[in-house]
């Protein structure tokens, strides 16, 4: 099944199908992009090309083939698209006759971002199959190939679209925006003949380095199209340093020509931590220059940049309950030569709050419970999803196998990636879902990759568990280094599902609390899981050094478990219990005695063998 959203792209593609040729007349647009295509067209073939796109978010770099149709009948195309807004996906789609279209996001190991791959497709009468780096990623070998048979020409562009929960958020003071291409080849399809490629069938037949422009080879396009929020402009279309360089501007500013400095889009704070994202790559000396960076009320203590090279992370003194603080910037570069400086720009810092643990997270759905509701992920915000759509089942089925099944009432549909902060550390990962409309085997199959471990490979619902009935996935010993955890979902036949998230924390010294690992008063939150079966952890957080006594009772108010633990630091603790007694109900007291308090908080928690 194609999601809506993805349908109504394609349709309003169709809608000026014939402004793909170039010479059609500009529509005066805003912004100005660029497209590369060949003059020639080319009937299967291995297909090519070596590229590092920009990042940043509501735009893309592509690497593709298309028929130039007259009727949508005709409609061939093969893509690898990388949108920016991801750090580790590459989509690969192919669209056929009357635009039956089949994307998939393909989660790959390191930030593509980063610097130079090579991105790969194989087009034969029999499969198309997309590579990175010379592995195979994606193969489609269905009954649909047979209808990619028209000759295609060989393209690259630069766009912003109009479709914010594909591409993601645009921001004016990312311009201008470049894109680098080393070459693109193209070897013809030689079954049993070849030189390169799967099992040596295809030929090389021309390598462009683009040394220069060739213009016997390539065409410049002067079109645009609905959806399309830019011109394509030969302006724009730059050879230099033997790249060929692929550019998105404003009207004023066309080419290989950067004279806008960085903007501050999001600042937030968590704990005494500030982080400001930049619209664009930054000079690491300026970035870290602590005089750079004001805090009315707050003292700056040291400055360092991130690793995509537009975060700045900032450790400042610790700040007052409740009050609103302001970032003021002046003198960051970025790293265009010359650099342009900024110079000067104040943002409020918006104030965020440690999610308390366990998390959960009711995927598609609003909040319930003890389950957050779900949101669309942004850099100011604790969690979140990119692309996907949401389904709610008012005639809620019961699923069958699972303690609450209201998390199934709603249902997270073709979700790219879902981001959750967390302070780093090792964690266990649980996530819930169950097929409430498709009833077929082979029609939804998925993987899912959480922190750079696939831990569902072909997962298909329908013919390992049955219809309506729960999945549940655990991966343990998650690490996290970046304070973010991060889950991809990558769809391999129809689109991925998704109901519900859990997060466990699985070691002592994770910050839990709601602003601070520092409370001002002692804090004993729920014990999870809660039912457990023999072991079960208690999250507790002290206001000062000090000690705490953890007693637990049976119904008739005996005794059975008791233990000191002393010396316990300000902050936050997890105290395990390992349960050796039968199944019931049980309470936990926990007795905090600090130099200037003294506290018991009584909890029922639930023993299930």
């Amino acid at each position: 099944m194609i999601s809506q959203i993805i349908k109504n792209k394609i349709l309003l593609l169709a809608l000026l199908c014939f402004s793909l040729i170039p010479g059609t007349m500009l529509r005066a647009k805003n912004y100005k992009g660029a497209e590369l295509r060949t003059k020639d067209s080319f009937t299967y073939g291995r297909f090519e090309v070596r590229m590092k796109p920009p990042a940043g978010s509501g735009f893309l770099s592509s690497f593709f083939t298309f028929h130039d149709f007259q009727t949508s009948s005709e409609w061939n195309e093969i893509d690898v698209e990388i949108l920016a807004r991801y750090d580790h996906n590459v989509q690969v789609t192919s669209i056929g006759p009357y635009q039956k279209i089949r994307p998939s996001h393909q989660w790959v190991p390191f930030n593509t971002h980063d610097g130079y791959h090579v991105y790969t497709f194989e087009w034969t009468p029999d499969y198309i199959a997309w590579f990175v780096d010379g592995e195979e990623i994606y193969r489609q070998n269905d009954t649909f190939i047979a209808d990619f048979h028209y000759p295609q020409k060989i393209m690259m562009n630069l766009w912003n679209p109009q479709w914010q929960d594909w591409a993601g958020e645009w921001f004016d003071a990312q311009l201008p925006i470049f894109s680098y291409y080393d070459w693109v080849s193209y070897a013809a399809y030689t079954p049993n003949a070849g030189n390169c490629g799967t099992n040596n069938n295809f030929t090389l037949q021309w390598k462009d380095d683009f040394d220069a422009f060739n213009a016997d080879r390539w065409q410049k396009a002067t079109h645009t199209f609905d959806g399309n929020n830019c011109d394509f402009t030969p302006e724009n279309i730059v050879f230099k340093d033997g790249k060929m360089i692929l550019c998105l501007t404003d009207n004023d500013h066309l080419g290989l020509v950067d004279k806008n400095p960085p903007q501050m889009l999001y600042v937030w704070m968590l704990d005494s931590t500030v982080f400001a994202r930049f619209s664009e790559e930054l000079d690491s000396v300026s970035a870290t220059t602590v005089g750079n960076f004001r805090i009315p009320g707050l003292t700056v203590k040291w400055a360092k940049l991130q690793s995509d090279r537009r975060t700045v992370e900032l450790k400042v003194s610790t700040p007052q309950e409740g009050r609103s603080y302001n970032l003021a910037v002046l003198g960051i570069k970025d790293r265009a030569q010359p650099a342009n400086v900024q110079i000067g720009q104040v943002l409020t810092i918006k104030r965020l709050q440690w999610l308390p643990f366990p998390i959960r997270i009711n995927a598609g759905g609003e909040a319930f419970g003890d389950y957050l509701g779900d949101q669309q992920w942004r850099p100011d915000r604790m969690y979140g999803h990119q692309d996907g759509f949401a389904e709610t089942f008012y005639q809620h089925p019961h699923i069958a196998g699972c303690a609450n099944d209201s998390v199934y009432r709603t249902e997270l549909h073709e979700a790219v990636t879902y981001k959750i902060r967390v302070p780093n550390g090792l964690y266990r990962l649980v996530l819930h879902l169950a097929e409430n409309k498709v009833k077929e085997s082979g029609q939804r199959v998925f993987d899912i990759v959480a922190e750079n471990r696939k831990i569902a490979e072909n997962l298909d619902p329908i013919a390992q568990y049955g219809f309506q009935k729960a999945v549940c996935l655990q991966a343990d010993s998650l690490q996290v280094n970046d304070g973010i955890l991060d889950i991809h979902l990558v769809n391999r036949v129809g689109v991925s599902l998704l109901n519900a998230i859990e997060i466990f924390p699985l070691q002592t010294g994770l910050s839990f609390g709601r602003s601070s690992s520092v409370p001002g008063s002692f804090r004993c939150l729920p014990n999870y899981p809660n039912p457990f079966n023999n072991r079960t952890v208690f999250p507790v957080a002290l206001p000062e050094n000090g000690t705490v006594r953890v007693r637990i009772f049976n119904l008739q108010g005996q005794v059975i478990f008791t233990k000191n633990y002393r010396n316990l630091t300000a902050g936050s603790h997890l105290i395990p219990w390992q349960a050796i007694t039968a199944s019931g109900i049980y309470f936990v007291q926990m007795i905090y005695s600090g130099a200037a308090e003294r506290q018991i908080q009584t909890k029922k928690i639930v023993l299930l063998k």
